[in-house]
């Protein structure tokens, strides 16, 4: 461990023996300047084509979007300084702002928009996300109206910078193949920040774009982002000031430990927006886990209390349904599961699984994500002892790797498998994927691999999909979760616990639904450091 230390902190060029103050780490780091740690390595910098938060909170850096939010959902002006929503809900018009220019000083105009959107729309991996849209209408280079098949009420938080970057046609609009496309990894936008430098593997640094159409902003001059692959070597850097931010730290005793320190804000604002959920799902379709008797016993035998507040070290929030507790749609009025072994134990009788005469009624396999200790593997261990309190033995399985886990997974080629899945802010752009029928899709990953399949469930988050009034859409997702969680192709057990971490003297810290993920414009020091 202190050799492995050793090499990534000489990799990064952070030898230092002493605490310095984060003005002065980003004066020797050139000036107004944030240090980032980061161990999400981005595939490459276009999130109209890429899922997932390594790709997302650059892309919020590199490309500004429609819109934007707070930390109350509520929607912010960004490119469009204005919108309307027809009262049928067939359209959505954007009024963007005049002045702003991609970093080659283009100017923005609605083609980019309408570009974008249908560039999203046919290659982003989430395909509910714009489903509604038929195609946008350019009458004038400020205006893009936006034609719906369907009303679509989870349109506007998708027009978020994680979601929906507006790329330069001029750019992208090659005839090139979008996800390959070479401007990916040299992108091109008109976001707060351009990228400057990218070292594979190693960092890539953002500088601030002068012609940014916000006045005043970015205050940031400068931000590197170092990837690292050793996480303990990270936490000790950002203690000894050589990092002024990490995010997306999931470890309980990672977290436990930074939050002592006395030049640190910890914090676990601005992943509302994401909604992780850590979860065990199971095979609906293989027997005996087809009978919902049998994964209703499993829930009451599981323990959600103990594995939240002792594996997890209470740094994690528990979850219930399948909508995170932070979302307003979320139903709390839900069956728990609290521990109960004799009715754990009374189901599987009913199920006709009695014990044996060794005390084993059946046995299982349950596999986990490889990489993730705490949320995952130290999981499935715990259940394995869990299930044997009622009779069923149960297999721990390892993958070597992630590609493994996956295809294992997705080709059904399980019982029982820890998983950890986002909402990404609204159910039709995260949670439908892992409930509707038509989403049982044999070799993909974070589709309905649990091969669940209920019609009531289908009409709901089809009839949510399209209705406009907010309280009739609550109402239809409140009777989803309470379906769902009765039915239990899924147990739900926590809210994965991303903290980020910042040094203290940072103003304006990013505490959206989007978090990291969100521009970072506002971000400033306090205390300028001298140059």
């Amino acid at each position: 461990m202190l050799i492995r230390r050793h090499f990534v902190l000489g990799a990064l060029g952070l030898a230092a023996a002493t605490v310095a103050s984060p003005a002065a780490r980003a004066q020797s780091a050139g000036g107004n300047t944030l240090v980032v740690a980061t161990t999400q390595v981005p595939r490459h910098f276009n999130g109209a084509v890429q899922s997932g938060m390594a790709t997302a909170m650059p892309t919020a850096q590199i490309f500004a979007s429609p819109l934007r939010y707070d930390d109350k959902w509520n929607p912010q002006p960004y490119l469009a300084q204005s919108w309307e929503v027809a009262p049928d809900g067939l359209s959505v018009t954007l009024h963007l702002v005049k002045d702003a220019v991609f970093h080659d000083g283009h100017p923005v105009t609605s083609e980019d928009v309408a570009f974008s959107i249908m560039a999203i729309k046919a290659n982003h991996p989430f395909q509910t996300m714009l489903a509604a849209v038929d195609k946008v209408e350019t009458p004038d280079p400020a205006t893009a109206i936006l034609r719906l098949k369907n009303p679509s009420p989870s349109l506007l938080l998708a027009m978020s910078p994680a979601l929906m970057p507006i790329l330069p046609k001029h750019v992208y609009g090659d005839g090139q193949d979008l996800k390959t496309h070479p401007a990916n990894l040299k992108p091109i936008g008109s976001g707060p920040f351009k990228l400057t430098e990218y070292k594979q593997g190693e960092y890539y640094t953002l500088e601030k774009f002068d012609k940014f159409f916000i006045p005043g902003r970015p205050k940031l001059d400068k931000i590197v982002v170092r990837l690292v692959s050793d996480q303990n070597a990270a936490v000790v850097s950002l203690e000894r000031g050589d990092f002024s931010a990490f995010p997306f730290i999931a470890g309980a005793r990672d977290i436990d430990r930074l939050q002592k320190s006395p030049n640190l804000v910890v914090t676990d604002k601005g992943m509302a927006g994401v909604g992780p959920l850590n979860w065990l799902a199971f095979n609906t379709r293989k027997k005996p886990l087809d009978d919902v008797r049998v994964r209703q016993a499993i829930a009451y035998a599981a323990n959600r209390d103990f594995i939240v507040s002792k594996l997890m070290g209470g740094k994690a929030t528990p979850a219930l349904g399948p909508i995170a507790p932070d979302s307003p749609l979320a139903e709390a009025a839900v069956e728990p599961y609290k521990v109960d072994y004799a009715k754990s134990a009374a189901l599987l009788d009913a199920a006709g699984y009695a014990k044996g005469a060794d005390g084993s009624r059946f046995s299982l396999t349950i596999d986990y994500i490889p990489g993730g200790d705490e949320q995952q593997r130290n999981v499935a261990e715990y259940m394995r002892s869990q299930l044997k309190r009622v009779g069923i033995n149960l297999e721990v399985r390892a993958a070597p790797d992630f590609p493994t886990w996956a295809q294992r997974v997705s080709n059904f080629d399980f019982d029982l498998t820890m998983d950890t899945v986002y909402n990404w802010g609204d159910p039709v752009i995260g949670v439908n994927r892992t409930y509707l029928t038509s989403n049982i899709r044999k070799g993909i990953i974070w589709s309905n691999t649990q091969q669940y399949s209920n019609p009531k469930v289908d009409e709901l988050l089809q009839a949510a999909a399209v209705e406009t009034s907010p309280e009739k859409r609550k109402a239809l997702y409140s009777e989803f979760q309470k379906i769902v969680v009765s039915d239990v192709p899924i147990y739900f057990i926590n809210v994965s616990p991303y903290y980020n971490a910042f040094a203290k003297g940072l103003g304006n810290l990013p505490n959206s639904i989007w978090g990291m993920m969100s521009p970072l414009d506002e971000l400033y020091w306090e205390t300028p450091p001298k140059t």
